[in-house]
């Protein structure tokens, strides 16, 4: 397999888990498929010789986020905090910080710390608030509005 096939199958196998991720109708089997594409896509991202730290770190959301859908916070949290940890060591856009912060408010609601979650939901907006694209503040800012919520 050749540095460019790694390239495309980890942004085709990004993109094909969120075909499984926007469905409302999944089975558990396809809960299964969504799973193993968004590491695989991780995985091919890894075999890239070209990939950037943003590019892990973004992989490490969408792993996250797979994770939080499928209720399962431990393993949600452990994604965000390596994006977070790669975003913070400078990698990416000023977005990046802010979406690793969201998956880790996600994370934590997911398993019912939602102190924590407002914690990381707070400082998220915090780097939102001082990013100057409108449109690298949307994308973020609709994954707030869907973060799990108090009872």
């Amino acid at each position: 397999m050749t540095d460019l096939d790694h390239r495309r199958l980890g942004v085709d196998l990004y993109n094909a888990t969120w075909d499984l991720l926007e469905r409302t109708d999944r089975a558990p089997e396809d809960d299964d498929e969504m799973l193993a594409r968004a590491h695989a896509s991780m995985y091919h991202w890894l075999r890239f010789e070209g990939v950037r730290p943003e590019n892990v770190g973004r992989g490490h959301w969408l792993v996250s986020r797979v994770h939080a859908v499928l209720g399962q916070a431990d393993a949600a949290a452990y994604h965000a905090s390596r994006y977070v940890t790669i975003a913070r060591g400078g990698a990416g856009e000023g977005w990046d910080l802010a979406a690793a912060l969201e998956a880790s408010a996600r994370a934590a609601a997911v398993g019912g710390d939602f102190d924590a979650a407002e914690r990381y939901e707070a400082e998220a907006r915090d780097v939102l608030a001082s990013l100057t694209d409108p449109e690298d503040r949307e994308v973020v800012e609709a994954d707030l509005g869907t973060l799990p919520r108090r009872a």
